[in-house]
């Protein structure tokens, strides 16, 4: 498979003002379809369309999104992981996202994402915002795009389609963030679920959706731990005490899922016959950038670029009147749960060809060639 091309981006429904595609000329001639599912790290957009708390479609986000700097829905300065990782593999376009009204027909033959600002693993995280689509709904919706490319081109072809198709799963962060550590609700939820039983019943509810997904004919899946939420802003803000360093609990409850998940995908290796899974360890990855910024020319790796309130500027999300670094490039965190274009960048080229440290048992470019 060549995997590089030449890109020449277009706005894809400018009019919307959402999204692009990106049209070049490349040598790959059997690129696989392209299917994510997530929540804010990875939407490209689903969240414009919901009756939700959680969006980014409006100013500063997308400022560095090129050419035309303008909010799409993602939650970043520019692109996601999945833009990168799509481009550094050679697809012609950026996944479009499942609601938009333009991702139909033969679009949905080369990907979609259905990922969701505010989603988690369990259907109850994230209910302050209103609208998110869960990851349940996110695979009933991956359902119904299956349904569609079969009423297109009958049944064999769709399973061929998918069984080569890479299936991206990036979430768990939420369940933490915006559930089991809600200020208004965790101290309550703390007292009365241990982080064990927690944990335990976000393992038990992702098995049930990856085994689903698995029996939608998805063989090829990239599975992404819990990064060091702890480090975000919003927890350095919300943990003081903790001073410089990262606060302690989240990173702990993310690395105590890690584990068991490391573990789930294992079982559903041995368990699930000729589907071939990718365990990424974006917690290593994270904390390796945090902990050696410098070195991959950051300045700053425990503040918020686009910022308002907070020692961190954690405490108050990302919009219009917010300040904004000068130089997005030299911050870790675009904002005060996000990692920057900068930053997903080296996240997104560490997928792709990494080593046995950040996936496992081969990287996402070993996977394809199956």
């Amino acid at each position: 498979m060549a995997l590089f091309c030449r890109f020449n981006i277009i706005p894809a429904f400018l009019s919307a003002m959402v999204g692009f595609s990106l049209f070049g000329s490349c040598s790959a001639n059997d690129l696989p379809a392209s299917y994510v599912f997530g929540d804010s790290l990875v939407d490209s957009g689903n969240n414009n369309y919901l009756a939700s708390l959680s969006k980014a479609n409006y100013a500063p986000n997308g400022i560095d999104l090129l050419p035309y700097r303008i909010p799409t829905g993602r939650f970043t300065n520019g692109r996601t992981i999945p833009d990168i990782v799509g481009q550094e593999l050679g697809f012609p376009h950026f996944i479009p996202p499942y609601l938009a009204p333009t991702t139909a027909g033969d679009t949905i033959l080369t990907g979609v994402n259905y990922a969701s600002g505010g989603g988690g693993i369990l259907n109850e995280t994230g209910h302050i915002f209103g609208g998110r689509l869960n990851m349940d709904a996110q695979v009933d919706n991956f359902e119904n795009t299956r349904q569609e490319i079969i009423s297109m081109v009958g049944p064999p072809a769709p399973s061929k389609l998918l069984k080569k198709a890479l299936f991206s799963v990036v979430i768990g962060s939420n369940d933490f963030i915006n559930n089991y550590l809600t200020p208004t609700v965790s101290g309550r939820q703390r007292k009365s679920i241990p982080p064990e039983k927690f944990i335990g019943s976000m393992i038990s509810k992702f098995r049930l959706q990856i085994t689903r997904l698995y029996k939608l004919e998805a063989r090829k899946l990239v599975i992404v731990n819990v990064g060091p939420i702890g480090c975000i802003p919003y927890q350095r803000d919300m943990n003081p005490n903790a001073g410089e360093n990262c606060a302690t609990l989240p990173n702990q409850l993310a690395q105590s899922f890690n584990n068991q998940l490391k573990n789930l995908v294992a079982e559903l290796s041995q368990n699930l016959k000729e589907a071939s899974f990718v365990y990424v360890d974006v917690y290593n990855i994270v904390s390796d950038i945090i902990q050696n910024y410098y070195s991959y020319g950051f300045e700053n790796a425990n503040s918020a670029c686009c910022h308002s309130a907070g020692r961190f500027g954690g405490l108050v999300p990302c919009g219009p009147t917010s300040s904004v670094c000068v130089d997005r490039s030299k911050y870790v965190f675009w904002d005060a749960y996000h990692p920057s274009d900068a930053a997903n960048i080296i996240i997104a080229k560490r997928l792709v060809d990494g080593n046995s440290k950040d996936v496992f048992p081969m990287n996402v470019r070993q996977l394809l060639q199956l």
